[in-house]
């Protein structure tokens, strides 16, 4: 953002809260812009000793990642993301657990990550949201370093299963 949506005014850098952040110079004004990250949520979803593995349009072909989506207005996670389970994947799904929080810079994204069990296996998914998808057994499933890979690592050890975690730029190579 180079200019204010509230006066048109070339922003500048200035120190507040702690960070530097783009703001205003006119005093009438005041306007900061904060940069708040976004909420998102995901889900490791479960069904028979699997986890899914979705790919996004447009991700390249070895891409695969969680269930995620935004959290719309005046929706709790827990709804968010059953609702995102069911509009990315076709399936029904309870939550078993929530899983943690976690940051994804990359983006400005909060990711809010729950763990979900399935009520069956038929995935349909929106050929414009989602490219493909696998069911994976967990026995066999490698977190990796971005986004929600650290949460299905944590989701995996609360399973007694530790595994190292793939590089982010190995895995997309």
């Amino acid at each position: 953002m180079n200019f204010c949506p509230q006066c048109a005014t070339p922003l500048t850098w200035v120190e507040t809260g702690g960070r530097h952040r783009a703001a205003c110079p006119q005093q009438r004004c005041g306007y900061v812009h904060w940069d708040n990250p976004v909420p998102v949520v995901g889900g490791i979803v479960e069904w028979e000793n699997q986890i899914v593995l979705v790919r996004n349009v447009g991700w390249p072909e070895n891409w695969y990642g969680l269930v995620t989506g935004f959290l719309e207005a005046g929706e709790m996670p827990e709804e968010a993301v059953v609702r995102e389970v069911r509009e990315e994947i076709g399936v029904d799904a309870s939550i078993e657990s929530f899983i943690g929080m976690y940051e994804f810079h990359r983006k400005n994204q909060l990711l809010i990550i729950y763990h979900l069990r399935a009520h069956s296996g038929d995935v349909v998914v929106p050929a414009d949201e989602i490219a493909g998808y696998k069911w994976v057994p967990i026995e066999k499933v490698q977190p990796w370093t971005a986004g929600t890979g650290r949460a299905l690592r944590d989701w995996l050890r609360t399973r007694g299963i530790e595994r190292e975690m793939l590089d982010f730029s190995e895995v997309n190579n």
